[in-house]
């Protein structure tokens, strides 16, 4: 299978490559926008207030809060979408989001930045004061709140697969690159990376689940998937407690059993 999540520094084009890539390939192509759009819908949260945690770095109160179940929503509509396999998606550091296990290909793209100064005031109609302004802004906001979310440095190329500086060559050239190597990919036909995602997007969704859920919410728990089967451990995951778990946990589609107070696997995801 073969997932391309791309992240951008700004004004480095990202979303143009990715969209480049996904027609060259035929496959679907998603913007973060739209899956931010999706996230809300689903879970019936404002847009715009999730775009703004995701470009900021959160303040000491909003950490546990609202910062954590918008991440725990939009990693779940991401994943999904992942599971189906053969899609690039674009933009809002969704490549932080994909499993380990070579369950996609993390891309970043950069670019110096003059350059990307210069695209962000074309993109935006800003006068060059302003669109500096934005550019440096908005790399200081996006690292710092990647560090607080996942404790990474956006900026170190070694999280990423592959870091493509998107001003020495052709955005169609570079289309080029990641679509052989996302072909590659594909022609190896790995089930365990297929598994290794479905049962991510699984641990995904019930996480989203439990999050939303009004009586669980940002109770501290973990969850992880094995082959369908999803383990949930907590220190308050006792009576009634752990039967609300089981019971929410059931109701996602893909779960084949629920065991609560289970080691951790390797593919878990924790509430913030």
């Amino acid at each position: 299978m073969a997932v391309i999540a791309i992240s951008q520094q700004i004004g480095s084009r990202g979303i143009e490559l990715g969209e480049l890539t996904a027609r060259e390939l035929g496959y679907r192509f998603q913007t973060g926008e739209q899956l931010i759009a999706e996230t809300a819908k689903r879970f019936n949260v404002d847009a715009d207030q999730m775009k703004w945690f995701d470009v900021h770095s959160p303040h000491f109160w909003e950490r546990k809060t609202d910062t954590g179940r918008f991440a725990a929503y939009y990693r779940a509509v991401f994943l999904q979408e992942a599971a189906q396999d053969r899609i690039v998606v674009a933009g809002r550091g969704s490549s932080h989001f994909l499993p380990e296990g070579g369950c996609g290909i993390r891309v970043r793209t950069m670019a110096p930045v003059a350059t990307r100064i210069k695209q962000v005031a074309k993109e935006e109609k800003l006068a060059p004061a302003a669109a500096d302004k934005r550019v440096r802004d908005f790399d200081a906001e996006v690292k710092a709140r990647i560090q607080t979310l996942f404790g990474q440095d956006i900026e170190d190329p070694a999280i990423y697969d592959l870091v493509i500086n998107t001003s020495r060559l052709s955005l169609a050239s570079h289309a080029n690159t990641l679509a052989a190597l996302a072909t590659h990919i594909d022609s190896e036909r790995n089930p365990e990376r297929t598994r290794c995602m479905a049962d991510a997007a699984i641990a995904a969704q019930v996480h989203a689940a439990l999050v939303a859920h009004p009586k669980i919410g940002d109770t501290q728990m973990s969850v992880n998937c094995s082959a369908g089967c999803v383990r949930v451990s907590g220190p308050g995951l006792v009576p009634p407690w752990d039967n609300l778990v089981i019971g929410v946990a059931q109701s996602v589609a893909g779960v084949a059993s629920v065991e609560v107070g289970a080691e951790d696997d390797p593919v878990t995801l924790t509430t913030s």
